[in-house]
């Protein structure tokens, strides 16, 4: 690997952090106001818990969320946030219903009124619902043609067994089974202020937005419902799972390892030993069957959080003729992470890149609307973004070993390769035990 040579670490300034304010209103959602003045917009974003949701529905319900109430049309929606300079809109992930969006400043007031009347009144009318659905269901059936996707399907059903976090995608059938009527049921039981956290970011002042959020949004009532999801089991490493694609020019390598929550004490650390192994460009995995080898246009390693657990997944498509050369290369850098320390220029390069990603991430408004919201979906404030980066600072590389050979040693690896069997199940039969499976 060539070695660069960098400039004195510059100690890390404590981050500044925004003028912001926080109230929980009596109906149960908790406001977080944040002061940014870059540009004249205020950024919204409201995460509800919708863990346990059922998957078709709640993923439907979040495509149809904008498509009328009883005073109206989807298109009277979109022309009134359109005349305040913003837009709305809906998606889900395990853990939640997410809505996100922006407007003018002057423009927050009628946003959020149309976003309570979204949340109080949506009506879900029949011909949208169709329309929504067709529209769902084409998307999961591209989705379903795309390598990065099925392997990702097949990834999360070898990690989670039979947690709820195991699938992720609803089947188009069970979409198309959906109806109106059990959209509105489905809001009527979970789309609740309980438990709900807004985040507003922008050339705003704080408390006076809160204000603006108690008025419009006050009469959004209702009790969360009971969407805990139980803790994510320990990976079970095993066999090698090949899924098989016929006729495949590539194949998809996928690996999962165990990680750690935000809070723990420990996790700085590992986010450093990722970047060392494969979480940026200067890392040792992408040098290696990247830059040495061809093997790949690009591999990337990250930890994924949910709430109820994490995981540290690594990702790489490369050439059919190379699979098992390349898993022996991958295999081959997650041993020497997990075994040998990192050099002193190695992590500090890795550590300036943590550093300066941190501080990029929440130099936008839009971003610090996403990290704000994030973070509050976990129970966290900005405030843990100083304790992250104090830690990043001063995480030093015997930790980052000791971390590392916890939790990045290939034999904790769960591993998915999804191709053309009849030409890498050898090659991958050569370097370890291979169950095959269809797709």
């Amino acid at each position: 690997m060539t070695t660069k040579t960098l400039p004195d670490l510059v100690p890390d300034a404590e981050l500044t952090l925004p003028r912001q304010a926080e109230r929980k209103l009596p109906n149960g959602l908790t406001v977080i106001a944040i002061r940014r003045e870059s540009v004249p917009l205020v950024e919204v974003r409201l995460r509800i818990p919708f863990g346990r949701a059922p998957l078709a529905a709640a993923t439907l319900l979040s495509q149809s969320l904008f498509t009328g109430t009883a005073t109206m049309t989807m298109l009277d929606i979109a022309a009134e946030l359109q005349a305040v300079g913003g837009g709305l809109a809906a998606g889900t992930d395990p853990d939640r219903l997410q809505i996100s969006g922006n407007a003018l400043v002057d423009g927050l007031p009628r946003t959020l009124e149309i976003l309570a009347g979204v949340l109080t009144g949506a009506a879900y009318p029949g011909e949208e619902v169709v329309t929504e659905r067709e529209r769902l269901v084409d998307n999961i059936q591209v989705a379903l043609s795309q390598p990065a996707h099925l392997a990702r399907v097949a990834l999360l059903k070898r990690m989670y067994l039979t947690h709820p976090y195991a699938v992720q995608t609803p089947a188009p059938e069970d979409v198309r089974a959906v109806e109106p009527e059990a959209l509105r049921e489905l809001h009527a039981d979970r789309v609740r202020p309980g438990g709900a956290v807004l985040v507003l970011v922008g050339d705003i002042d704080p408390e006076q937005a809160i204000d603006v959020a108690e008025k419009t949004l006050g009469g959004w009532t209702g009790e969360a419902r009971d969407g805990d999801i139980p803790p994510t089991p320990a990976l079970q490493p095993g066999p090698l799972l090949l899924v098989d694609r016929p006729g495949s020019v590539q194949s998809s390598l996928r690996i999962a390892l165990p990680a750690l929550t935000r809070t723990d004490p420990d996790y700085a650390a590992l986010t450093l030993a990722n970047l060392v192994f494969g979480g940026y460009f200067s890392s040792r995995w992408v040098e290696n069957i990247r830059e040495d080898k061809g093997y790949t246009y690009g591999s990337h390693s990250v930890v994924e959080h949910f709430v109820a657990g994490s995981a540290l997944l690594a990702a790489a498509d490369v050439a059919t003729e190379v699979t098992g050369p390349s898993l022996l290369e991958t295999s081959y850098e997650l041993g020497r992470i997990a075994s040998l320390p990192p050099g002193e220029e190695e992590l500090e390069q890795a550590r300036r890149y943590a550093l300066g990603t941190l501080r990029l991430g929440m130099s936008t408004q839009a971003g610090l609307a996403g990290v704000a919201s994030v973070y509050a979906g976990f129970g966290l404030r900005l405030e843990h973004l100083r304790e992250h980066s104090a830690a990043l600072a001063a995480a030093t590389r015997e930790q980052v070993a000791e971390v590392a050979a916890r939790h990045l040693a290939p034999s904790r690896a769960v591993i998915v390769v999804l191709g053309d069997a009849e030409k890498i199940e050898g090659q991958l039969a050569a370097l370890t035990v291979v169950e095959r499976s269809a797709q």
